[in-house]
């Protein structure tokens, strides 16, 4: 068993959820969260950060932890165990551009039912269920777009 970890976002700004299009050699296609492997001395934060900056060009802040995912999959190595630990995040504008080097052939904020319905994976519905939930309590409390402490 190969173990692995990720970090990644849900993205909101203005109540839309940012998701990126991955295309790789038209075997993998569908929407995604952005989210990648932690690199050496990073925190999950950092990578979570750092992993929506260099797959989407977007700029944010984190406002909260979410929740951990797992799944598996196989490569030509073996079975990976994947954990990723999302954070809810806030950007500053609708700008996004996708990381072709990482096969994102597009991106772009969507609203809560469109994304949910887009993405391709359960466990990130999942997650999007759990982040937007906790987006509509900050809003409700006015604590959306305030610094935590």
């Amino acid at each position: 068993m190969i173990e692995a970890t990720s970090c990644g976002g849900v993205v909101i700004f203005r109540g839309k959820i940012l998701l990126l299009y991955k295309n790789v050699k038209h075997k993998y296609e569908g929407w995604v969260l952005p989210k990648g492997t932690v690199e050496q001395g990073e925190s999950f934060p950092e990578t979570a950060l750092r992993e929506v900056k260099e797959e989407a060009s977007a700029l944010c802040r984190i406002v909260d932890y979410v929740d951990r995912s797992h799944y598996t999959f196989e490569v030509p190595e073996g079975t990976v165990s994947k954990d990723v630990h999302w954070f809810l995040m806030q950007s500053d504008s609708f700008y996004s551009k996708p990381q072709r080097e990482e096969y994102f052939q597009d991106s772009g904020y969507y609203k809560y039912h469109e994304a949910y319905h887009l993405l391709k994976f359960a466990n990130e519905r999942k997650i999007l269920e759990h982040a937007y939930a906790k987006y509509q309590l900050l809003r409700k409390n006015q604590m959306w777009g305030r610094p935590r402490r």
